[in-house]
């Protein structure tokens, strides 16, 4: 066999090769011997678990009787805390709904929202524009008092939800907003960018805006952020600022006097 002839038969050979190897073969020789005419073992394929439903929140009940009711059952964010679940208080109709962050350390024991020294100061407030506590609506963003003290950020956007729904179905005309986690949770903005103007809040939509002094349509509520009670005692100064919102709060509805 000349060289040239050696020289073909090896670049057919590759080329053979090459070939074989573009069609997936990789070996030519196996370990055991195979039947190559025998008919192929079916495909066995896995099984998967199927993924686990997402359980979308339940909607929120429609009357505020139940509302309440519902605020405090398992579906809520603070269904797991340790605590006492502190409802809402004050008429279905109030003309002003006050919300706060949270209860105050001592407010479990005592079953009541602001019962302590921030209490007797929101009295106060509330009576230099006129008003009682009986007279207005109370709430707070966390039914029960975080650990910490604080609102966790993986809750804020539902108990924002919830809150929200909340001061839909009391409708009042105004709603003071007392701290920053009440103005973050209501507005979306720092208690400090929050307050010095009058906000509107739609019943229907859930949404804010600008507000009007004189706005009364009925699906519009006048919202005004202002500091909560125990930064007030902690920093007195601040009473100056703060009986400016309480103006601001109920300007359009009726007089009123000084902070005491």
């Amino acid at each position: 066999m000349g060289a040239d002839q050696t020289i073909d038969w090896r670049n057919t050979a590759a080329s053979a090769l090459d070939w074989w190897h573009e069609a997936g073969v990789d070996t030519l020789v196996d370990d055991v011997p195979r039947d190559w005419f025998a008919a192929p073992e079916p495909l066995v394929v896995p099984a998967v678990a199927p993924a686990a439903p997402v359980v979308a929140p339940s909607a929120m009940p429609l009357l505020l009787a139940d509302f309440l009711a519902w605020r405090s059952s398992a579906e809520v964010p603070e269904a797991d805390w340790s605590g006492v679940s502190l409802a809402a208080v004050g008429p279905a109709d109030a003309t002003v709904m006050v919300l706060v962050d949270c209860p105050d350390r001592d407010d479990g024991d005592a079953g009541a929202l602001l019962s302590g020294a921030s209490g007797r100061l929101l009295d106060k407030m509330l009576a230099a524009i006129g008003l009682t506590r009986d007279e207005v609506h109370l709430a707070a963003v966390c039914a029960k008092r975080p650990t910490a003290g604080r609102i966790q950020s993986e809750v804020e956007a539902r108990l924002s939800e919830i809150a929200k729904h909340h001061i839909g179905l009391v409708a009042s005309k105004r709603l003071l907003l007392l701290g920053n986690a009440a103005s973050r949770a209501i507005l979306g903005m720092e208690l400090q960018a929050a307050r010095g103007r009058l906000h509107g809040f739609n019943h229907k939509t859930g949404q804010t805006g600008s507000g009007s002094a004189s706005d009364e349509a009925s699906d519009e509520t006048g919202v005004v952020a202002s500091f909560h009670p125990r930064f007030l005692i902690e920093k007195p100064a601040a009473k100056a600022e703060a009986w400016k919102d309480l103006q601001m709060l109920m300007r359009g509805l009726t007089s009123q006097e000084g902070v005491r």
